[in-house]
């Protein structure tokens, strides 16, 4: 019976767009967050009879034929890089961006990686780095004696030092953007890395050539709406118990079969 098999691809299907959901919802508040969205193709059809099939023996044809779809198989799980709310904070190393964009890091095994969550800190060096220690590329150490450190919109990182009036740039921060931003391969703690979908990283200055600008003093929230993935999660759920009906329902017609032999 293809209507037990067909539903349950949709169990399935229904299943992976839940995980997706709860992982969107658990990720509601992580700084620089971008949530996934579920898409998903139908399956191959069984054609009983193909469309134009001859009908008689005078030339007539059958206008749509019959066929019968084998059910559905997710597509793609698709990262959407809208931008998230911007919450002011009230230290001194947060930065937001606030367009396209992404901050550079450097991993320990050496390989680049980028994230939108500008929530840095400084090391024993001084050296500004992510909450997991990992370095800002271009590498920027704040000196011990610096006091009231600055970012511009242009990615500028100045400080006062010592008893200096007047502030020193201590380096630039760039920012790096993509071609395909989906085609980006999250890796965890809000890092993401280039792929072939992705394109090479594009490297430039903030606020200038299309590149977003910088935001001292902020984040970027994650761009997850509460309300519209619960109203998802609800449609999910109910898709998936119509699916489960459906085996239900086939299950009984079998046992129907069954009890006429």
């Amino acid at each position: 019976m293809r209507a037990l098999y067909t539903a349950t691809t949709g169990m399935s299907a229904q299943s992976l767009s839940m995980d997706v959901i709860a992982n969107n919802l658990a990720n509601v508040s992580t700084t620089g967050y971008k949530k996934s969205q579920t898409s998903f193709q139908e399956l191959i059809y069984q054609y009983i009879e193909v469309p134009g099939a001859p009908t008689s023996d005078n030339g007539t044809q059958s206008p749509s034929g019959i066929s019968v779809g084998l059910g559905v198989t997710p597509a793609a799980v698709t990262k959407i890089f809208s931008e998230g709310d911007l919450i002011q904070t009230t230290n001194e190393l947060d930065v937001a961006i606030e367009g396209d964009g992404f901050f550079q890091v450097e991993l320990p095994n050496g390989n680049d990686a980028y994230t939108r969550a500008g929530n840095f800190n400084m090391d024993g060096n001084g050296q500004l780095v992510t909450t997991e220690g990992y370095p800002i590329i271009p590498a920027i150490t704040v000196p011990d004696n610096a006091r009231h450190v600055t970012i511009s919109d242009t990615g500028i990182v100045s400080a006062i030092l010592g008893d200096d009036t007047v502030s020193t740039e201590l380096g630039n921060l760039d920012i790096a953007t993509f071609i395909n931003d989906s085609g980006l391969l999250s890796i965890g703690r809000n890092l993401f890395r280039e792929t072939e979908s992705s394109g090479t990283p594009t490297i430039g200055t903030p606020g200038t050539d299309g590149y977003g600008t910088l935001l001292q003093g902020y984040l970027e929230n994650s761009n997850v709406n509460m309300v519209n993935e619960v109203a998802q999660m609800i449609t999910t759920q109910r898709a998936f118990e119509i699916n489960s009906k459906a085996v239900s329902t086939s299950d009984e017609m079998m046992q129907t079969v069954v009890n006429m032999v």
